[in-house]
């Protein structure tokens, strides 16, 4: 009987890891034309924006972590001693993933938050916090396990120390989700447009908590049971959790600002080329015109390039421009494109 346990217990892990990947590399496959837009955005292959840079992080370290982990799953030829140096290695890029992805709610927490130094330090200081003691409830107290030849770590100690390690990932995202929240409802959209930002970046926000807990919840309750075998069944499912909502609240954002950045140019096309290059520099004053506002709270993406978005969600203010335009008659006529200001 014991054996049978065993056997199903290994069962059961594999059967959830082999969903995590299947999920993971549908969601890859459907988001390869969000990557190559994020690619293409940027000015020069050396001078990528922090959006892309983060992208890129947490995507590919995903997949490092989660072909790391899996491995010592799906491996049959670990020894005793080949498992005690490898035991480790994927609880260490389990924590790198989450703090690639704790920096992307960060720095978008921020941003809603009008870049307010305090939230900024307050912000920082709740990271280093909470990396710290991920790295320690992590990694203390672990130990090997070695089954037919898989090596997963384990976690023996009385106090179970691993699955802290999702309560502080909890408590860090209730926290920045909290902040975040409670700014977006403040703002009072004076536009469908910008309501229609809030709302997606308040639903974003809250999507990410709610599938990311209860994931983190299920890693809690596998680490409770009494079958060290079964700890770490649930990581794979984390791993692509973390990896898919991650990802989805900057491809969120880049395509709000490719949305806009489309909406300005057909407004523009719709008069002649000559017209055209003349209203684009209305349309998206410099930065130090006197017209821009880096203490705005939302984005209005409609006087911003789209290289420009950073996670920003700091708004510029559009102002009113008409134009004077002679026609081949010689008649002068006036068009214009009052903005929301």
């Amino acid at each position: 009987m014991p054996e049978l346990a065993v056997v199903d217990s290994q069962a059961t892990e594999k059967y959830l890891r082999i969903a995590s990947i299947s999920i993971a590399l549908y969601d890859y496959i459907i988001t390869l034309p969000a990557e190559w837009r994020f690619y293409r955005s940027q000015s020069s292959i050396f001078r990528l924006r922090l959006a892309c840079v983060l992208f890129i992080l947490i995507r590919y370290g995903s997949i490092v972590v989660m072909i790391l982990s899996n491995y010592g799953v799906f491996s049959t030829s670990f020894t005793q001693e080949t498992c005690h140096r490898y035991y480790m290695v994927a609880p260490v890029f389990k924590v790198i993933q989450t703090m690639i992805s704790q920096v992307i709610l960060g720095v978008r927490t921020f941003n809603i938050a009008r870049r307010d130094k305090r939230i900024g330090i307050s912000l920082i200081v709740l990271y280093f916090v909470s990396v710290s003691l991920e790295w320690f409830t992590n990694m203390f107290d672990r130990i090997p396990v070695i089954v037919n030849g898989n090596c997963t770590p384990g976690n023996s100690g009385k106090i179970l120390s691993a699955w802290f390690y999702y309560i502080v990932a909890m408590l860090y995202d209730l926290a920045v989700l909290t902040i975040s929240t409670v700014y977006l409802l403040r703002y009072n959209p004076l536009s469908s447009r910008l309501e229609r930002l809030v709302r997606v970046l308040i639903y974003d926000g809250i999507g990410y908590f709610v599938v990311l807990t209860g994931s983190n919840i299920f890693n809690i309750i596998l680490y409770h049971t009494s079958d060290i075998q079964t700890q770490a069944a649930g990581a794979s499912l984390g791993f692509a959790v973390i990896w898919i909502m991650s990802q989805r609240i900057l491809i969120h954002l880049r395509e709000l600002s490719e949305a806009e950045t489309r909406r300005v140019d057909n407004v523009v096309a719709a008069r002649s080329p000559q017209i055209a290059r003349d209203v684009v520099p209305a349309l998206r004053p410099p930065p130090d015109s006197k017209s821009y506002d880096p203490e705005c709270a939302l984005a209005s993406f409609s006087n911003m390039q789209t290289d420009d978005m950073e996670l920003d969600i700091c708004a510029c203010v559009e102002p009113s421009v008409t134009l004077d335009h002679t026609n081949e008659c010689g008649l002068s006529s006036s068009w214009g494109n009052p903005m929301e200001k």
